[in-house]
Order: C-alpha cells, then sequence, then structure tokens
C-alpha cells in the first residue's frame, strides 16, 4: 500500500505526464476516421493552442490524417489552425512539416470548388512567413482569371497583403492590378483591386478614377466609399486637385447608399469651405437624419452638425437651415429630439425666430393628442425652448405666452413648473408684459392640478398685479379654489349628512320607490329605510392640499393674499372696501389655522406654518411701515438678484466655451517638434528625442517613467515591473469615453531572445479585453510596443491585471505585472441641471454614499473648489450665495457619465470662526442610481483626501 500510494501518486500528478496523456488522447481522436470526431478534437486542439499550449506531436498526425479531408467544415478548421499554429522551431528557422502543408494548400488554390479556393486566399492574407508564400505565387497570380468573383476578390486581397508585407515576392503588384481593375464588371472585384491602387500606387489609382469620373454614380457603395477615400487623401496632400474631384463628391451626394452620402458630406466640407458646399453638406447630412431609422445614426449625424456649427464660417450658412433641422423634431427618440432643439436653438436669428416658433407651437398641439412615454418628456423640453426663445427674442413673447399657459392645467407638473419659471423671468424682465401674463395667469388658475404650480402661481399674481380690478379677481379666483369658509364648520355640516333644499325641494317628504319582491309582490321603498350612499367627496383643489395635511401651500396662501390686500389698501380710497376685503382674507388665513388644529385634515399644521400665517394676521391688522414694505419690494428685489446671478453665469459659461477655442496670433512663434528641447513638449516631442539620442548613443530605450513630469500627461504611465526584472514593461493608459487603449512598453532586460513573448491581461469590474495581444519575439535588449483593448460599460473602479510569458532556450518563464487601476473620473464630465430636477433625481435614486470630510484645509471655500476639481462636479449652488464667512457652509453637485449616468453630491461643512487654524468639518453625500457609482465616486473623493493628507505631512 505503501508503495502503490508513494510513487503512483506522485506520477499521476505529473504535470508533464497530464499533458503528454492530453496529446496522445489527442492524437488517437485525430487518426479515426470519422469526420465529427476530427471535428469536434480540432475545436479543442484550437482552444488550447489560443491558451498558450503548444502540441507539437500533433503537427504530422493533422497533416497525415486531417489534411486530406474534403468537408468543407475540416476545411475551415484547418485554416484557424494553421493561423496560430508555431510555424518555426525555437531559433526562427521555419519547421520542415510547413513545406507539405504548403502543398496541400497549392492544391487547394487549384481545387474547382471557389470557395475552398477563395477561403484558402483569405487564409494567406494572414501568413507572416515568405518562405510558405513564396512557393504558392503562380497559383495566386491564375485565380485573378477565375471565373467565380468570390475567388478574383480574395485574389486581389492576397495580392494586395503579400505586396504589403513582402513587396519583392510581386515587384508588378500595383501593375497587375491595375491591368485586372480595367477589365473587370464585378463591384466587388473593382473595390478590392481600387483599394489596393488607393494605398499601393495613387497614382495609378488617379488615373482610373479621371477614366470614369463621370461614371461614378453608376458604381456601388463599396466602390464610391473607397473613391470618397482616395479624393480626401489626394485633396488633402495636394490642395490644388480639388477643383478636379470637387464636382464628383456633389455628385455622390445624392448616391442611393446613405454611408456613401455622410462620408461624402464629411469630405466636402474639409475641402470646401464655400457656402454652397457647406450648405449641400448640412443639406445632406439632414436629409440623412429625417429618413434614417436607426437612433444611433441619427445622434451621429446630429453630432457632425455640431461640430459645423462649432465653425464660425459653417454657422452663419447654417442659421439659413433652421426650418430644416427642425424636421428631425418627427423622430420619436427623446435624445434626438433634445440635441435637435438645441443645435436650432444655437442657430435661430432673429430673420426665423418667428417660423421657428411656429414650428414649435404645432409640435406642442401634437403631444396633447399623442400619449408616449416619452410625451411628458418632450413637452418639457419644448416648453424650455420656447422659454429661451421669448428670453432672447422679446418680440415672440405675446405670441407664446398664451400657448404656455395651456400647460399650467397639464398632468406633467415638471412641464407646468417650467411654465411657470418662464412666466416668472418673463413677467420680471419685460414690464409690457405684465398684464397679458397675469390675465392668462387668472384664466388658468382653476384649471392648475399641482400644488407646485399653485404656489408657485399664487406668488407671481401675488407680486404683479397692479390694480384693483386684478385684485379682487385674484381673490375670488382663490375663493373658488379654496371653497365654502369656515371650513371646519362646512365640512362638519357635510359629516352630518344636512342636505341642502336643492337636494330635495320638499323637505317633509323623500323620494320613494315601487320595487318588485322575489315572490313577485310589490312594495314602497323609501329613502328613510336605506343606508346611505358615500360617495367620495370631491372638493376644490386648494381645500384638498389644505384636508390632505399640506398646510405649506396655506402658509404661501396667506403670504400672497397679504401682499394682495396691502396692494388694495394702497390703490382703494374707500376705508369701508378697505376694510371689507381685508376681513375677508383674514377670515379665510383664521380658517386654515383653525383646520390645521382641528384635527379634521390628514396631518396637524406645522409650528413654521402657523407662525407664518400668523404674522400675515397681524400684519393685515396693524399695517406697520416696516412690514409692508418687506411684502411690497424686497420679494421682488430678492427675483431680480436671482435672475441676475444666472444671468452672469450663464455669460461667463459662454465665455468660457468661447475661450476654449484654440486661438494663434499673427506673432506666435512657430514650434518644431524636432528641434523642440523637450522642456515643454508633450509625449510624442520628448520620445522622439530620447529615441533620436539612443540610436547615437546605442544605450536602451528611455523609459516612460523616466520622463514623466507632475504636469505632464504622462502621469498616466503604469510601472508594471521592476526595473531588475528579466523584462520590463510600463503601460499607458489612454481612455477613449467607451475604450481603454493599453500601449505597453516591453523591454528585454536579458542577452537571451525571448521567443513566444506574450502579455496576458485580464480585468476585475465593468471592463472586457477585447482582444488577446499577440505574441512577439524580442532579440537580447531589443523592445517592443504592444496595445491592447479594453471596452467599458459602466462608470465603475477597474483594475487589469496580468503577466508576461516568455520562452527562452533552456525555459519558460512569468513575470508577474503591478495592477492598473482605471480612474472613474476619466468618464465623469461636469454638467447642469435645475434645482426641481435635482431634487427629483434625488428623492428618486436608491443608493447613497456618505463620506466623512477628513481633510487639511481650514478654508471653506478652498475645500469646496478642491473636491469639485478631484471630482470632476458642477456646483449649482450659486457663487452668491456661497460668499461670505458665516462658519458653514452647504451646496448641491452634479455630474453626469459618458454613458448616461447621474451623480448628485451634497456638501456639508462647517469650521468655528473663532479658531482660524481649525480644519473643515462635516460630511459629503452622495447619490446615484446605480451602487458602482455612488462607491466608485465616494472611493475617488476618499483617495484625493488621503493624497492631500500625505503631501502636506511630506512637506
Amino acid at each position: 500500500m505503501a508503495l502503490a500510494e508513494g510513487p503512483c501518486y506522485t506520477i499521476i500528478n505529473s504535470p508533464e505526464l497530464t499533458e503528454v496523456y492530453n496529446e496522445m488522447k489527442l492524437k488517437k481522436d485525430l487518426e479515426q476516421g470519422d469526420e465529427n470526431v476530427q471535428i469536434d478534437t480540432l475545436k479543442k486542439v484550437i482552444k488550447l493552442l489560443l491558451n498558450g499550449e503548444r502540441l507539437p506531436g500533433l503537427l504530422m498526425t493533422i497533416i497525415r490524417f486531417v489534411m486530406p479531408s474534403q468537408n468543407h467544415t475540416i476545411k475551415k478548421l484547418l485554416l484557424i489552425f494553421w493561423e496560430i499554429v508555431p510555424k518555426t522551431t525555437p531559433d526562427g528557422k521555419l519547421l520542415q512539416e510547413m513545406i507539405l502543408v504548403c502543398d496541400a494548400y497549392r492544391k487547394d488554390l487549384q481545387h474547382p470548388n471557389e470557395f475552398l479556393r477563395g477561403s484558402t486566399l483569405r487564409f494567406l492574407c494572414k501568413l507572416k512567413e515568405p518562405e510558405l508564400l513564396e512557393p504558392l505565387m503562380p497559383v495566386i497570380r491564375d485565380c485573378l482569371d477565375h471565373r467565380h468573383s468570390y475567388v478574383r476578390r480574395n485574389a486581389v486581397l492576397a495580392i494586395f497583403t503579400i505586396f504589403k508585407n513582402f513587396e519583392w515576392l510581386v515587384p508588378d503588384g500595383p501593375e497587375l492590378i491595375a491591368n485586372f481593375l480595367d477589365s473587370q464588371q464585378d463591384m466587388s472585384c473593382k473595390r478590392n483591386a481600387f483599394l489596393m491602387l488607393l494605398h499601393a500606387d495613387q497614382e495609378r489609382a488617379l488615373n482610373y478614377l479621371a477614366s470614369c469620373l463621370d461614371q461614378v454614380n453608376t458604381f456601388g457603395d463599396i466602390l464610391q466609399l473607397v473613391i470618397v477615400e482616395l479624393i480626401y487623401k489626394v485633396c488633402h496632400a495636394n490642395p490644388s486637385e480639388r477643383s478636379r474631384f470637387i464636382r464628383c463628391i456633389y455628385n455622390l451626394l445624392n448616391s442611393s447608399s446613405n454611408a456613401v452620402r455622410y462620408e461624402a458630406a464629411g469630405t466636402l466640407t474639409t475641402l470646401s469651405a464655400a457656402p454652397t458646399a457647406i450648405k449641400a453638406a448640412a443639406s445632406c447630412y439632414i436629409e440623412l437624419i429625417v429618413k434614417e431609422s436607426d437612433n444611433n445614426v441619427k445622434l451621429i449625424v446630429l453630432d457632425r452638425l455640431v461640430a459645423m456649427k462649432e465653425n464660425e464660417n459653417m454657422e452663419r450658412v447654417m442659421q439659413d437651415l433652421v426650418m430644416d433641422i427642425l424636421r428631425i423634431l418627427a423622430a420619436p427618440d427623446i435624445e434626438v429630439r433634445r440635441k435637435t432643439l438645441t443645435l436650432a436653438m444655437d442657430l435661430v436669428s432673429s430673420r426665423n425666430i418667428e417660423e421657428m416658433v411656429l414650428v414649435l407651437k404645432k409640435e406642442v398641439s401634437k403631444t396633447h393628442n399623442i400619449e408616449h412615454e416619452d410625451t411628458g418628456k418632450y413637452r418639457q423640453l419644448l416648453v424650455r425652448t420656447l422659454h429661451s426663445c421669448c428670453i432672447r427674442f422679446p418680440d415672440v413673447a405675446a405670441a407664446v405666452i398664451p400657448v404656455l399657459a395651456e400647460f399650467l392645467s397639464d398632468t406633467n407638473e415638471q412641464a407646468a413648473s417650467d411654465v411657470l419659471i418662464f412666466i416668472r423671468e418673463a413677467i420680471q424682465k419685460f414690464p409690457g408684459l405684465r398684464g397679458l401674463i397675469t390675465e392668462k395667469l387668472i384664466e388658468s388658475f382653476p384649471a392648475i392640478r399641482s400644488v407646485k404650480v399653485h404656489r408657485a402661481a399664487l406668488w407671481i399674481l401675488g407680486e404683479y398685479v397692479t390694480t384693483t380690478k386684478e385684485v379682487l379677481q385674484v381673490i375670488e379666483a382663490v375663493n373658488q379654489a379654496l371653497g365654502e369658509v369656515p371650513i371646519v364648520e362646512a365640512e362638519q355640516r357635510k359629516l352630518s349628512g344636512e342636505a341642502s333644499a336643492e337636494e330635495y325641494p320638499d323637505n317633509l317628504s323623500k323620494p320613494t320607490a315601487t320595487k318588485v319582491t322575489s315572490d313577485g309582490t310589490y312594495a314602497t321603498q323609501s329613502a328613510f329605510s336605506v343606508a346611505p350612499i358615500v360617495k367620495k367627496e370631491k372638493r376644490p383643489p386648494l381645500r384638498q392640499y389644505l384636508m390632505d395635511g399640506d398646510f405649506f401651500i396655506g402658509a404661501a396662501l396667506a403670504t400672497n393674499l397679504t401682499k394682495l390686500v396691502l396692494k388694495y389698501i394702497a390703490l382703494e380710497s374707500d376705508k369701508a372696501t378697505q376694510n371689507r376685503v381685508s376681513a375677508s382674507v383674514m377670515l379665510t388665513l383664521s380658517s386654515i389655522v383653525h383646520l390645521g388644529r382641528s384635527g379634521f385634515a390628514a396631518k396637524p399644521i406645522t409650528n413654521d406654518d402657523s407662525d407664518r400665517i400668523f404674522v400675515c394676521l397681524r400684519t393685515l391688522s396693524e399695517r406697520s411701515p416696516e412690514i409692508m414694505e418687506i411684502f411690497e419690494n424686497s420679494c421682488r428685489d430678492a427675483l431680480a438678484k436671482m435672475l441676475e446671478a444666472h444671468y452672469e453665469e450663464e455669460q461667463q459659461t459662454q465665455k468660457v466655451k468661447r475661450n476654449k477655442t484654440a486661438k494663434i496670433q499673427p506673432d506666435d512663434p512657430i514650434r518644431f517638434a524636432q528641434l523642440s528641447n523637450g522642456k515643454e513638449s508633450a509625449l510624442g516631442e520628448n520620445l522622439f528625442e530620447s529615441s533620436l539620442n539612443q540610436a547615437l548613443a546605442g544605450t536602451k530605450p528611455t523609459t516612460l517613467v523616466d520622463i514623466a513630469s507632475p504636469n505632464n500627461k504622462l502621469n498616466k504611465v503604469t510601472q508594471l515591473t521592476g526595473f531588475c526584472d528579466p523584462v520590463y514593461a510600463e503601460a499607458y493608459v489612454h481612455v477613449n469615453q467607451y475604450d481603454i487603449v493599453l500601449d505597453v512598453l516591453i523591454v528585454n532586460q536579458t542577452s537571451d531572445t525571448l521567443q513566444n513573448c506574450t502579455l496576458e491581461l485580464a480585468t476585475l469590474g465593468d471592463l472586457k479585453l477585447v482582444e488577446r495581444p499577440h505574441a512577439v519575439v524580442l532579440a537580447p535588449h531589443d523592445f517592443c510596443n504592444i496595445k491592447a483593448n479594453v471596452k467599458v460599460s459602466s462608470t465603475e473602479n477597474g483594475i487589469i491585471f496580468g503577466n508576461i510569458v516568455y520562452d527562452t532556450s533552456t525555459t519558460s518563464s512569468v513575470v508577474v505585472l503591478n495592477t492598473i487601476h482605471i480612474d472613474i473620473m476619466d468618464y465623469i464630465l461636469p454638467a447642469t441641471c435645475t434645482d426641481t430636477e435635482f431634487r427629483q433625481m434625488w428623492q428618486e435614486f436608491e443608493w447613497e454614499n456618505k463620506v466623512s470630510v477628513n481633510t487639511t484645509i481650514t478654508d471653506l471655500h478652498d475645500y469646496l473648489k478642491h473636491l469639485l476639481k478631484s471630482t470632476n462636479m458642477k456646483c449649482l449652488t450659486p457663487e452668491k450665495a456661497l460668499s461670505g464667512q458665516c462658519g458653514f457652509m452647504a451646496a448641491n453637485m452634479y455630474a453626469r457619465s459618458i454613458f448616461g449616468e447621474d451623480a448628485l453630491a451634497n456638501l456639508s461643512i462647517e469650521k468655528p470662526l473663532d479658531t482660524p487654524d481649525a480644519t473643515v468639518t462635516g460630511h459629503i453625500r452622495i447619490r446615484a442610481k446605480s451602487q458602482g457609482m455612488a462607491l466608485s465616486l465616494g472611493d475617488k473623493i476618499n483617495t484625493t483626501q488621503k493624497a492631500t493628507q500625505q503631501k502636506v505631512l511630506a512637506a
């Protein structure tokens, strides 16, 4: 037993023996004649090779038993196998078995089946061994004359790839393909041939294009796309050629292919700055958006239009196309509509503002008849756009206000709130429209169904009605919306079941009815013998709010009724009338307080609301000048200051956008990268200079870490291995929206040749490696750059880790890499939202992360600036509201990720005023829709705070 347990256990678990056993089993399966078994085994072999296994013993087995098969599935799998299998010995020489493989593929290239010929030609495009390709060149040339287009177009691709990699194998490639192009009729073949000439011999490609310039419209879209690419390259390299091909680009704008039209429009804007060219390109983009059904395509083309608008010369031309741009509003997607309205608002001018308003009014009327999940959001967008139109062009406000007033009774509270925000701003800025606005607001007041909208409407009416007639109209509208007062007594009468004279005209008798009983006899039924049917009471809106316990509307009602009474007293000289109106309002206010304390409402009145109403009652009774001044003027002054602050903030934002445009002054010196000393240069210049010095000195390349500086973008360089490791590696992390590109520098620091040097990567979080980096061979003290692409799907901190595997003449080795941490800040951008939207999102988002403030900063404003810089968030609280020193600060912040995720933050910090050296304390509350967003943003804040403390301690 002991002997069996000892040596046998060790032998069975030996990795070398397990590998040999697996290889023998695969060999046995491949030697079977069953094609299904061979297919399954080939798939296993391919997977093992992709995972790094070498399997040298299977090569001859596959050549002998699998390659002679005529099964198409086996043929396809063999193409993949020969693409990935090692074809050279460790010293770089071609394996002798490859001669047999080369002979087999010569036979496949002469096979009567066009599929086998074409797929083999595609496989040859991926071969990197000229020794294998050289014997096959005569057969590849013969495939150009094959009867089937599938073979011919793949033969062109094979010749193109071979010419690009090993020009000496086919030195007459461009001439051969040019002759082939003249004799072809198939568009796919012509496209591949023209593509080769485009990259290999542009002069021949231009000669062919010049010979058939008038026939370009009849070509297929795949060939037209290559022609557009050629024209773009040639005209950029030689601007004098533009006049030669500009007509061809104009004709391609009418192509039947949307892809060709898109590329042609983009090329036209780069080739010509003429107004006709810009207008034609923009019109083409608009037509594409209108006719294309894919929303992603619509958004991409819209971005092109927005990019054109950034150019001042193009913007002037595009201003005449505003009405065409508004045709895009027919798209159902809310994001497309949002971008369209934003673009139209940036381009609209006084010449076409009236036409634009008419279109928007029609869109508003359409939303009343269509109920869609995004209809409410679309109404909100239309309201905000009309708001912006009126503020920028006051002449159209009179036509817009009646349309917007209809939204006050809308079921979408956001749209109604936006209307009131617009009305509040318009009534303050345009005194001539106050009469019209108050008239429409009084008409719409009974139809309002939202407590927030009622509060805002009451405030506007309380501030801006100016005549006794309007004051009485507002008070009457409020009384109708409030119902009978005193409220408590009226509700008690309803509960006691007292009926009015209208219900029963004859108070001595109740209505009776004749009924048929179950046995067929007749019986008389009186209303006294039937239990009363309790119906849900339908109350006026303001009364219903109060009965539901919302007494904040009662406090707002008290304030604005007080303003109205004070205005009426100033305008009306009759004391009796003054007292009658004042007493009526005081009865209403006292009735609200009584209701709140009586227990009839769902919730009792709060102390704050009760105190506010009592202040209003006292003001109406005493009428002291100081309090009257506050009610009559201070509120409107506060609104004017707030609107002024918003205007200044918008101007500052636009100024920042304008300053971002790179401008070169006439006397600015010209900098040549090759002559730069590298002190202030970027990555390219530094690497150029260092590489030149190394080439002269014969030293190893300077690594990116060696030349990184604190103020350089090379801070994104991560050192992956140590300087003493056999293989040194470091990565430059480039984040481009949804993609992360890792540019990894690998240096062989040994005197051996490293075979199959492979960078193996893995990810944690919402990251996905797109493809496995290919293996390379590194000579002694050689270096290379390997790029790896990683896809990102959400805003979360991610980690990339892995190792480098390589073979030497004696052993295989592994070097473990340091982890690469992906910063969440690369995906978060500052954004803006209204206070209402912020509060709504704050209520809806379920994930919250509370972070304590732990910092050495002693100033509240400095900490806020530090936080905004480290989190890429935007402070929504106006700067004037944060000015001054009061010992505490509260601010709201907002950001949006490139994936459309919202992040909210509320900062609450304090500092004792009597202790100047005390640090800031408090906390930051983060809310987001997803857990990863909230946690990642909190981790970023904590990391930044720790880094700041370490710098202070080090100093």
